[in-house]
């Protein structure tokens, strides 16, 4: 029988619209017992294979070259793109420092740089510069995009202090800044630089976790042993996928046929597979496929060179010929969004936690897991929050919707009585009649001349006006702006609340 995940213990999540609130998913304590639960299950899953070694050995492997040698020590984990993130992002990394603390275990964050560069304005209300001075910025992947220049660095130090003097607190930008400038010559790219810059800086907050860059993990063999796994059984992978998208978009009433991802495409000349094939010296990327010659799966190169997949193979030889292969190319099998949540989730992690977004798509991954490895799916959490620019505090924040709502029963009330006789009598007329047209013509004259009442004139003008408040207020009230923008002690009191959170 086929385990199932249970999609009654999905929320339905939403980000928080009030200053300084958090959102987390299941309760804490849950969260702990579920890295608990997780550690258990998967450390004993040894009728689970991948490439023919059972599941704990190669999940160990990973968490060693990982660095995490200690294998009953719980590792709590999160990962987001190499960017500046905001505080709902941010959070991440305080509830994962926090949740590893109670379980006496490691945080990990895993910074992507395999995907393509983004976010990466330092952004405020009314001005916003360029993180980088690079013209790299549409390159395939954000480990391409070199560090920005100390000289660049310091301009943008310059235009973000002369705009944060006018205001009333002191943002933390500056030493994230400052850690930038002092790495920038020695990091290999923007998204080495970035990371470490955050990671500084959380430090100086007392979050204090490990960070490490995806790209690495792509060359080690516990993580291609997994790539083989998939990639010698293409189809039947690509039909579980696929399966657990129809059943995802079937459960939640999607009809378009991309959301939240596109199928895996399987043909009887080749399969599609759910990783980048990147070419590491072009610096260009395609999607991943396999080509069936002679009844076997196999990659092919644009050189020519080919890669027979064995689905008998033993996993670790299977992995080192791979890797062999990939470095004399120079090429990558880079995974694709839900690929590195399943290595991470079954490979590397006791509790990953997400953002909403995330957490959406891991439905899907939840349904794989349990149709294509026979495995109850490991527990994930959610958390996000939402810190306004300080100078929002203590202003409310104008509900455009809600005033148009208001508009749109006012209209149909300013007749009374008389609509209700209108409705009436329209419905009563013949269908396509010219009775019936004259009736709905004259009902809605007479709601147009209604619209010159002085009580609808009033809604009329504090409409207008609501929204040329809500024009300037959009900027402050922007909760996607670089964590950094906050004070220290904004984050820290955001920090306190997590900490609360797990202490009850």
């Amino acid at each position: 029988m086929t385990p199932t995940a249970s999609p009654p213990r999905y929320d339905r999540w939403k980000a928080p619209t009030e200053d300084g609130h958090v959102l987390i998913w299941p309760s804490p304590a849950q969260v702990s017992a579920d890295a608990i639960d997780n550690h258990a299950r998967l450390t004993s899953a040894d009728t689970v294979k991948l490439q023919n070694v059972p599941l704990p050995q190669v999940r160990t492997r990973l968490r060693q070259w990982l660095g995490h040698g200690e294998e009953d020590r719980p590792l709590i984990a999160t990962g987001h793109q190499a960017e500046l993130h905001h505080p709902g992002v941010w959070v991440k990394n305080a509830f994962i420092k926090i949740a590893a603390h109670r379980l006496g275990g490691r945080a990990i964050h895993f910074a992507v740089d395999t995907d393509e560069p983004k976010h990466l304005q330092l952004r405020w209300p009314g001005g916003s510069v360029a993180l980088t001075d690079s013209d790299r910025l549409k390159e395939e992947w954000s480990g391409l995009v070199p560090a920005p220049t100390p000289a660049h660095l310091a301009e943008v130090a310059n235009v973000f202090d002369a705009a944060a003097r006018a205001w009333h607190f002191k943002p933390v930008v500056p030493p994230f800044l400052d850690s930038m400038r002092r790495s920038a010559g020695t990091s290999a790219n923007l998204p080495a630089a970035l990371s470490g810059a955050v990671h500084d800086l959380d430090a100086t907050l007392g979050l204090h976790y490990d960070s490490r860059l995806v790209s690495p993990i792509c060359f080690s063999e516990p993580y291609l042993l997994f790539v083989h796994h998939i990639l010698a059984r293409a189809d039947l992978f690509a039909a579980d996928y696929n399966a657990s998208l129809e059943e995802y978009r079937r459960e939640n009433k999607i009809r378009t046929p991309g959301r939240p991802m596109p199928n895996l495409k399987c043909l009887p000349e080749g399969c599609e597979a759910p990783f980048w094939l990147d070419d590491l010296s072009a610096g260009s990327r395609s999607r991943a496929a396999v080509a069936r010659e002679d009844g076997a799966l196999v990659l092919v190169l644009r050189n020519g060179e080919r890669f027979r997949f064995d689905p008998a193979a033993d996993g670790w030889s299977a992995a080192g010929a791979l890797l062999l292969f990939l470095r004399r190319n120079g090429v990558r099998l880079a995974p694709r969004a839900l690929t590195l949540t399943a290595v991470l989730r079954l490979l590397a992690a006791d509790q990953f936690v997400h953002g909403i977004g995330g957490g959406q798509y891991d439905q899907v991954l939840d349904k794989l897991i349990a149709r294509h490895f026979q495995l109850d799916p490991p527990r994930f959490s959610i958390t996000t929050a939402t810190l306004y620019f300080p100078g929002a505090i203590g202003q409310r924040h104008i509900c455009i919707r809600c005033l148009a709502e208001d508009g749109h029963r006012l209209k149909h009330a300013v007749l009374g009585q008389t609509k209700s006789q209108y409705v009436n009598a329209i419905a009563s007329a013949p269908r396509h009649s010219m009775e019936r047209s004259a009736l709905f013509t004259e009902m809605h004259e007479k709601l147009f001349a209604a619209r010159k009442s002085d009580i609808y004139r009033r809604w009329s003008d504090s409409y207008d006006q609501a929204k040329n408040r809500e024009k300037q207020e959009k900027a402050i009230f922007d909760r996607e702006m670089f964590y950094a923008i906050q004070p220290a002690d904004r984050l820290a009191e955001m920090i306190e609340k997590y900490r609360a959170a797990f202490a009850r």
